[in-house]
């Protein structure tokens, strides 16, 4: 409860929030019994709620049998493509239904924004009905043989997956895995954030209720140890889908790595946003601010870099600084509010480390660097929009994902130095370019090290596109009309059409 002006308010989220909460396992809804629990924390309130269970090693070995025999004994491969079609598109509806309670869910783990949390509900509908649409069409083909021949290859579904999420956008990313992993054929054992589980436990409920068999989607909730490393290295495991850190990426590549694992993995990114002099200054303002004050810069996508032309340097720099300290901050469910609180004390502290760094690096703070400290803000975990000036690209501040609302920039002469500056980092998930010169455009797209490359326009993506990331940023690519051949093994085939072996014969 709030008070406020000596009147009572009533909570911000339903009372039965706080309650115990269970683990899907083999179609069975597990509870805490005698296992550890932990909490979750609303940021913008900076209080515990719920009761979620430790998995146990032994829970997750259970889940994954239960996955290994819906896979291998229960049919759920062999269910016609049809079938787990119109499976999807019942979970699609079922979350169109539920979609505004998704969003709320979320809110109340992560603390982002009710317009940003509430489309993206909407949006999984749209990208399940897309899914259910490429179960339909995967199918055989032919090929050019050799004469004699009839040859094709089939796609069959991988096997079992483990899907490891994190909890900036916990639903989205885990739709990004669960929905082509189902219609692929494949079943699922999900270890969502230890910040964001109750979002995914609901998900789990719908999946269930979209009428999935026992087995084929299962949730197991817990930290990375013991949890997500017995879960990630389980032999019963075929594929890994991750998406976090790059640290933790490459722990999943290590844990697969004796069994010969499949592994997808969406990690980390230290993007650079190149404003030129000829770019309309005020579009550019507003992509760079949506590009790390957005989500409040918890995004692996995060526009971090600002790398702007001399020519318009101190101007833009005017402007950023002058519009990022306009932005407002607050209650993550009120519609007005600009930025939303960082998702868990880790997280904060990591962020207020970084930019005490940035400082001791001699940066110069040209907006914000500091927590926020306003009666909207004071109880919660807000860290003020931030911009660095002056910023060296070889310094942390430049080089290490931050994942909070920290602006960098980085001043640069012409195209070649900003694609020297630009691709000089560790990662590659994504860059925009901000430019009225339709040729220089082409010639930078061409040249950055990224997955994504955005012009004039920043973090916009779309289930039909696909998304993934160059060097350190991640392995495969996920959305997308190739979303289910991540899940998938390439069979191919020979059919003899009357020539008889000889080998041996007399």
């Amino acid at each position: 409860m709030t008070e406020s002006a000596g009147t009572t308010v009533a909570p911000r989220f339903p009372a039965e929030t706080d309650r115990d909460y269970a683990m899907l396992i083999d179609g069975e809804w597990v509870g805490p019994g005698e296992r550890d629990t932990f909490p979750c924390v609303d940021p913008y309130e900076d209080q515990p709620w719920g009761r979620i269970p430790v998995a146990t090693a032994d829970d997750v070995d259970r889940a994954v049998r239960a996955a290994r025999r819906a896979f291998d004994e229960g049919g759920w491969p062999q269910t016609p493509a049809v079938v787990r079609a119109a499976m999807l598109r019942r979970l699609a509806d079922l979350i169109e239904q539920h979609a505004d309670e998704l969003a709320r869910i979320q809110i109340h783990e992560n603390g982002k924004l009710i317009g940003e949390m509430t489309g993206g509900a909407h949006f999984l509908a749209t990208h399940a009905r897309f899914v259910a649409g490429l179960a339909e069409t995967m199918g055989a083909a032919s090929t050019q043989g050799v004469p004699g021949y009839t040859t094709y290859t089939v796609r069959e579904p991988l096997g079992v997956v483990a899907a490891i999420t994190p909890w900036n956008s916990p639903l989205t990313l885990l739709s990004w895995k669960l929905f082509p992993a189902l219609a692929a054929g494949c079943t699922i054992v999900i270890k969502p954030s230890e910040v964001t589980p109750t979002s995914t436990l609901r998900l789990a409920e719908l999946c269930v209720e979209a009428g999935f068999p026992a087995g084929v989607v299962n949730v197991v909730t817990g930290f990375g140890q013991p949890t997500g490393a017995a879960l990630a290295g389980h032999p019963g495991v075929d594929k890994i889908a991750f998406t976090g850190s790059t640290a933790a990426g490459k722990a999943m590549l290590a844990a697969a790595g004796p069994r010969i694992g499949r592994v997808t993995l969406e990690l980390g990114g230290k993007s650079p946003n190149i404003v030129f002099g000829d770019a309309d200054l005020d579009n550019a303002v507003h992509g760079v601010m949506a590009g790390i004050f957005a989500a409040t810069g918890q995004t692996c996508m995060g526009g971090s870099r600002v790398l702007v032309e001399d020519s318009v340097y101190d101007e833009f720099v005017e402007r950023l600084s002058a519009a990022a300290n306009r932005l407002t901050m607050g209650d993550p469910l009120d519609p007005s509010v600009d930025v939303g609180p960082v998702a868990c004390r880790n997280q904060f502290e990591r962020v207020l480390q970084y930019i005490q760094i940035g400082q001791g690096e001699g940066a110069k703070i040209t907006a914000g660097g500091a927590r926020d400290n306003t009666p909207q803000t004071a109880h919660g975990l807000f860290v003020q929009p931030t911009v660095f000036t002056g910023v060296d690209n070889s310094s942390r501040l430049a080089q290490e994902e931050i994942f909070g609302p920290v602006a960098s920039v980085i001043r640069f002469s012409g195209e070649d130095e900003a694609t020297r500056l630009a691709n000089d980092v560790d990662f590659g998930l994504a860059a925009a370019v901000w430019t009225e010169n339709v040729a220089r455009a082409h010639r930078m797209v061409k040249r950055l090290r990224a997955g994504t490359v955005w012009v004039n326009t920043y973090r916009v993506v779309h289930y039909a596109v696909p998304f993934g990331g160059f060097k350190q940023s991640g392995l495969g690519r996920e959305l997308g009309i190739d979303a289910l051949d991540p899940y998938t093994e390439v069979k191919s085939v020979w059919i003899d059409e009357g020539n008889r072996q000889t080998f041996g014969r007399r």
